[in-house]
């Protein structure tokens, strides 16, 4: 069981919180829709999940030479292709199951942006990801998708000053994980030959200090003003998140939020005090 918990990636769905935020800033998170909250949340998860054992499915024998990814469970060998492409199919069939319900409709657009996330990250995986620009381009589409797909199942609307700090946050920690990998290990992928670290350190910086101007604009047009001072914690948290992926070789923003307790806690006091101001206050 340890090692399909590897293959679906259980620790990368904390990524999928981003579904939720739509409700959490429209006041709307509560008990009278928990279940709907699941379903969204396990909904793209396992979406999540059939695409990240797509990419192993493909990438197995290039992630045999890696001192890292080598450990997973494909490349090892503890987990069969035949047994991977079963999980996958379940996976698969799962999140469409549950998007079904959440939606009620197969008509609702966040069908769409479900398909649509498929679709961008099968493209990757058969090509794309080879693709300069393109590539850190769909890994940033991915959690935009996560936002939209949350909103359009609570039928809220997203701010766009929103959109735009997801949008570059999330260029932010692709290119720093591009970055990482030139340093650690260039062989990896195919698509690092056509980037430079002077590059990628510069439009990396450039699109954190864009995600911090527009998440400002986000938390001035909040009813709660209060919001605003959110701000100086934000910058904290990606100071530190910019000073662990500068001194270590982990490029991976999941990975680094486990691994340092500091980084870990500031999210967690992040996330409680989001939830007071838009829950409680």
């Amino acid at each position: 069981m340890k090692n399909y918990l590897k293959l679906i990636r259980v620790k990368q769905w904390i990524k999928n919180v981003l579904v939720l935020v739509p409700v959490i800033c429209a006041k709307k998170l509560g008990m009278d829709n928990i279940t709907l909250c699941l379903l969204a949340l396990f909904g793209f998860s396992f979406t999540t999940s059939f695409i990240y054992i797509l990419n192993d499915l493909r990438d197995i024998e290039k992630d045999k030479l890696h001192p890292r990814k080598s450990k997973r469970p494909l490349p090892s060998g503890k987990i069969s292709v035949k047994n991977a492409i079963i999980t996958s199919i379940i996976m698969l069939v799962l999140s469409f199951i549950l998007t079904m319900y959440a939606c009620e409709s197969i008509t609702n657009p966040a069908f769409i942006i479900l398909i649509s996330y498929i679709v961008l990250n099968v493209l990757y995986s058969l090509g794309l990801k080879n693709v300069a620009i393109v590539d850190v381009a769909i890994l940033s589409a991915g959690f935009v998708l996560r936002v939209y797909y949350g909103a359009f199942i609570f039928d809220i609307n997203v701010s766009n000053w929103l959109f735009l700090t997801i949008m570059c946050g999330s260029l932010f920690l692709g290119l720093g994980k591009r970055k990482k990998e030139i340093i650690s290990c260039k062989e990896s992928r195919k698509v690092l030959d056509d980037y430079n670290e002077a590059f990628l350190d510069k439009f990396q910086y450039l699109s954190l200090a864009l995600m911090m101007v527009f998440y400002s604009l986000w938390t001035m047009e909040q009813a709660n003003q209060l919001v605003i001072y959110s701000i100086p914690l934000i910058l904290l948290i990606f100071m530190k998140y910019s000073l662990v992926i500068e001194k270590t070789n982990e490029g991976d923003p999941t990975t680094v939020l486990y691994e340092d307790k500091m980084l870990l806690c500031m999210c967690i006091l992040y996330a409680l005090l989001m939830l007071i101001f838009f829950m409680v206050i």
